[in-house]
């Protein structure tokens, strides 16, 4: 028979605020995983327009065709190279902007772990394998 105050590791008691730590560490492990797949896309998006602006350079036409949407207009190769420009910095700017949300997101994780893991010991596991 098991005394009233001791306690072993599976029946230690969830509290409300318990309960609302672990979830707010699913959603920010949730934030993070879609914040690895925007900045792996942001990173590829940037790579490739400073490839068409590395081709765009090479090019010997003046008139270059620039997709727009769904379709492909004649463009002067200057203009081209400026809204190259443009997109590149915005999309680098989304880059920086993912990452820093990304170490914003990891740090509160790793704040909720070292609560967590305070008061569970190894009651829970909050590590990825």
């Amino acid at each position: 028979m098991q005394q009233q105050g001791s306690k072993s590791g599976s029946e230690m008691e969830v509290t409300w605020e318990d309960q609302q730590n672990i979830n707010t560490f699913s959603r920010l492990n949730n934030r993070f995983h879609d914040l690895d797949d925007e900045i792996k896309s942001a990173k590829e998006k940037c790579d490739n327009l400073e490839d068409a602006g590395n081709e765009l350079i090479l090019a010997d036409e003046e008139m270059v065709r620039f997709q727009i949407g769904e379709v492909f207009a004649h463009l002067p190769r200057d203009e081209v190279e400026t809204r190259i420009e443009e997109m590149k910095e915005a999309t680098c700017k989304s880059l920086e902007k993912l990452e820093e949300e990304k170490v914003s997101v990891v740090s509160q994780m790793s704040a909720l772990k070292k609560v967590l893991y305070a008061k569970f010991k190894d009651s829970i596991n909050l590590e990825e394998d």
